[in-house]
Parts: C-alpha cells; sequence; structure tokens
C-alpha cells in the first residue's frame, strides 16, 4: 500500500501543523476546517487553500469521504491554565462534532490531539467518556501522553494522542528519537532581534531578583508559572496562546519571536505568518510538535500496510454549505 492512496482531512487544522506532519508521510489531505480566521488567513498563505470556517455550521455531507481523520480539537476546556470545563462548554463540547463526522463517514482510522490535562479532568471520567464514545463506533482505541522534548524539538510540551482503527490492528505508539534538543539551533542571537521584543526594564529586574542564588546559564529560557516562581531551563515550557507576554523570556530579557516561535514547534524555515505578534503568540501557541506527530503518522501507516488493504475511497462532490 502507498500512502498517497490514504485520504484525510483536517478538522481544527489551526495553522496546519498535523496536516504538515501527515503530508511529510506521504498522506493527501483533501478538506480542511477551522473556526479562527487568523489561522484561516495563515493556512491559506501556506497550502493554497482557506479552511471551511465553523464545524458547528457545516452538515457531514458537505464533508468528502475519507480514510483517517484528524483533529487537533480546542484545548482551554481540558487545559490547566483554562477553564477545566471539560465537555460542559463550547470548545470543550467540540468533540462532539468529531463523534457526529466519525459516525457518519466512517473514516477508517482517526488520530485527535489535545493537552495532556484531559487525562485528569473530572478525575479522568471526561477521558474515559470520550474513549467509550469511540469505541461504541465500532473504533479499536489507543491513547498516550507524549512529549515534544522526546522528538527533538527543544519544547517540553505534553500532548494526548488517540489513535483509532475501524479494525483491531495492531498498534505501539513512537517512543521518540535521542537528538540533543539545542536552543542554540532555535535562538536568533539577541543582538539582532529587534528591540520591540525585549521585556521592560522593570520586567527585567523583576526576574533577576527572582532567580537570585540559581544556576544561571546561556542560552536558556525563564519559565514563570503560575505562583509566580521562575526556572531557568536549556528548553522552553509548552508555548500557550493566552498567557502572559512574559511568560517566557530567552534569556531573561526578552520574548520569543515569531521565527522562534516555529521552530519550537517543527515548522519549516520557509512557513508564513500574517498578522500581530498577539496572533502569531496565539497561533504559535495552539499548534502541534511536528515531528511528534509526524512520527504518529509513520506509525498509523504502519499498521494500516500490515494490517489492511485498503480500497479507494470515492470522493464524493461537495455540496454547498449553508
Amino acid at each position: 500500500m502507498y500512502p498517497d492512496d490514504l485520504t484525510f482531512i483536517d478538522l481544527f487544522a489551526g495553522i496546519g501543523g498535523t496536516r504538515i506532519a501527515f503530508e511529510r508521510t506521504g498522506f493527501k489531505c483533501i478538506w480542511s476546517c477551522d473556526w479562527d480566521i487568523d489561522a484561516q488567513n495563515v493556512y491559506e498563505l501556506n497550502f493554497g487553500e482557506r479552511p471551511l470556517g465553523d464545524i458547528r455550521k457545516i452538515p457531514s455531507s458537505a464533508i468528502p469521504y475519507h480514510d483517517i481523520l484528524i483533529a487537533g480539537f480546542p484545548c482551554p476546556s481540558f487545559s490547566i491554565i483554562g477553564n477545566r470545563k471539560g465537555l460542559d462548554d463550547e470548545e470543550g463540547s467540540m468533540f462532539f462534532e468529531i463523534e457526529r463526522i466519525i459516525r457518519e463517514k466512517k473514516p477508517f482510522a482517526f488520530l485527535l490531539e489535545n493537552v495532556a490535562g484531559l487525562t485528569n479532568i473530572n478525575g479522568g471520567k471526561t477521558l474515559k467518556f470520550m474513549l467509550n464514545c469511540l469505541e461504541k463506533l465500532d473504533y479499536s482505541v489507543h491513547w498516550d501522553v507524549l512529549n515534544a522534548l522526546n522528538f527533538g524539538l527543544s519544547q517540553k510540551r505534553e500532548r494526548i494522542i488517540i489513535v483509532g482503527f475501524l479494525k483491531n490492528l495492531k498498534f505501539k505508539f513512537p517512543e521518540g528519537f535521542k537528538k540533543e534538543n539545542y536552543l542554540s539551533d532555535i535562538l536568533e542571537d539577541d543582538n539582532e532581534v529587534d528591540r520591540s521584543f525585549w521585556a521592560s526594564e522593570r520586567i527585567r529586574k523583576k526576574r533577576i531578583e527572582s532567580v537570585k542564588g540559581k544556576n544561571i546559564f546561556y542560552p536558556s529560557i525563564w519559565h514563570e508559572n503560575k505562583s509566580g516562581n521562575v526556572s531557568i531551563l536549556p528548553y522552553s515550557c509548552a508555548l500557550r496562546s493566552k498567557a502572559s507576554h512574559n511568560y517566557l523570556l530567552v534569556n531573561g530579557v526578552r520574548r520569543l519571536t515569531p521565527l522562534e516561535m516555529l521552530r519550537l514547534q517543527g515548522f519549516p524555515e520557509d512557513f508564513k505568518l500574517t498578522g500581530n505578534y498577539s496572533i502569531f503568540r496565539k497561533l504559535t501557541g495552539n499548534s502541534v510538535p511536528i515531528p511528534m506527530i509526524e512520527e504518529v503518522a509513520k506509525q498509523m501507516l504502519k499498521s494500516i500496510s500490515e494490517g489492511i488493504i485498503l480500497p479507494k475511497l470515492k470522493q464524493y462532490e461537495l455540496v454547498e454549505v449553508l
């Protein structure tokens, strides 16, 4: 079986990180959606097509038949810095839109991605409920929490990955690969970074006071947690779209540049962004670690190739979305 025989749709597509991972593995994207206009602008700039909008307004008949569904559905409802209402708010309820599409289109496989905090919402009951919903649709379901640090990136970013197959195939999550994650490989020279990225003198002095007695080394990223404690790290903590602008400071003095944020997620050097700095933070903070997702995609392809020969699915013409 050749991977380009397999198609996928890109739900809650963001700026296309998951798409890049699956296309690198050889799969073909045939449809995408995302309700964020800023994300749509960047996606269109890089892929030449504009994702459709709010999935709740898109009938299943407007979605083409596909082999694999991928969805990095909204995470604030499950994040430690979000409201942690789980499935009980607008963003958390997007899981039910995924369930609807899987039920009606019956893709052979799916990959869902979210924050690691999903594992302990309501004492784990929310995750158990979601897994049961997927299993009731006749899928064999596998899940694990993976960390971007183990996949060649200088970012500690833990994400739950849920993979399912219509057939009970053997599947093993990737263990990652050994590679030194040097900040020096992704950081720009402080002396060449525009002064607009530098924290105020007050913030810099406050950070210096916070790390007295600690081992200060360079290059480093200084992370301030919710309680105000500052850690000096040889990697970045997870990019977060709604965190303080000074949540992460390079060498304790400046914010990450757009290029650095893209590199921390594994985007190609020629990837384009459009908008202002707040938009860049939001879009990169909501994206995925591409090398990590790519390794999962490879394992999915391995399982499919060894377990079944898929017929080519008929691609139906899209109907107009009201």
